[in-house]
C-alpha cells in the first residue's frame, strides 16, 4: 500500500502525519507541488523485463507525458534483490541531492521509497505498482530501494543525458528512516 508519512525537518523519530489513502496522499503532496497519481499496472511485467518490453507496455501513457511536459527521453531502470549492483545503485541515491529537471517516476511493479526535504518538513512517499511521482526540479530529495530491492520504474527526462544529481553535502538522510524489504514479494514497508 502506498503512504506517505510527514515528519519536521528535525526529528525523523515521530511522524507527524501518516496518510494511506490516495487521494489523501496525492492532495499533500499537491500542496507542496508534487505530482502524484496513481495509474492502472495492467502490464504485468517482473523485474529482469527489457526495457524495450517496458516501454512498449506503456507507450501510450508515455506518449502523453512527454507531449504534456516536455520530456526529451525515457528509460527503465529495473532492480531484483538479486541484482550484483544492488548495494551500490541503493547507495548512490541515498544521498540528499536534487536535479536540474522534474524527477518522474513511474512504478510498474514493486515499490521505492521517495523522500523529499521541503522546507522545514520531509515527505517520505511510499509509492508502490501504479503510483506515479513528479519531483519538482531543485527539490531536496534521497530514494531508498531497501537492501533487497524489487521494482520497475519509468523515468522520464527532460535532459537527454538522464539522470544527474547534484549532492547537497547534508546528512539529513541518515537521520530518516529507510525502506526494508517486506515478507512478501513487491511489497516494501519503511522502519525508524
Amino acid at each position: 500500500m502506498s503512504q506517505l508519512r510527514i515528519y519536521d525537518d528535525t526529528r525523523g523519530d515521530a511522524p507527524l502525519a501518516t496518510h494511506t489513502e490516495h487521494a489523501a496522499i496525492a492532495r499533500e503532496l499537491a500542496a507542496v507541488g508534487v505530482r502524484f497519481e496513481q495509474w492502472q499496472a495492467a502490464a504485468p511485467l517482473a523485474p529482469g523485463a527489457s526495457p524495450d518490453a517496458v516501454i512498449a507496455a506503456y507507450r501510450a501513457d508515455i506518449d502523453r507525458l512527454m507531449a504534456e511536459e516536455g520530456y526529451q527521453s525515457v528509460d527503465v531502470i529495473s532492480l531484483a534483490p538479486d541484482h550484483p549492483d544492488r548495494a551500490a545503485l541503493r547507495q548512490k541515491f541515498l544521498s540528499e541531492h536534487t536535479h536540474s529537471e522534474d524527477e518522474v517516476r513511474f512504478f510498474v511493479a514493486g515499490a521505492g521509497q521517495f523522500t523529499l526535504h521541503l522546507g522545514d518538513k520531509v515527505y517520505e512517499v511510499l509509492c508502490e505498482a501504479g503510483d506515479l511521482i513528479g519531483v519538482p526540479d531543485r527539490t531536496r530529495h534521497w530514494f531508498d530501494m531497501s537492501e533487497s530491492p524489487y521494482f520497475i520504474a519509468i523515468r522520464l527526462f527532460t535532459n537527454k543525458e538522464g539522470w544527474v544529481a547534484q549532492y547537497t553535502g547534508e546528512d539529513i538522510a541518515e537521520r530518516f528512516p529507510r525502506m526494508t524489504p517486506h515478507a512478501s514479494a513487491g511489497a516494501a514497508t519503511t522502519v525508524r
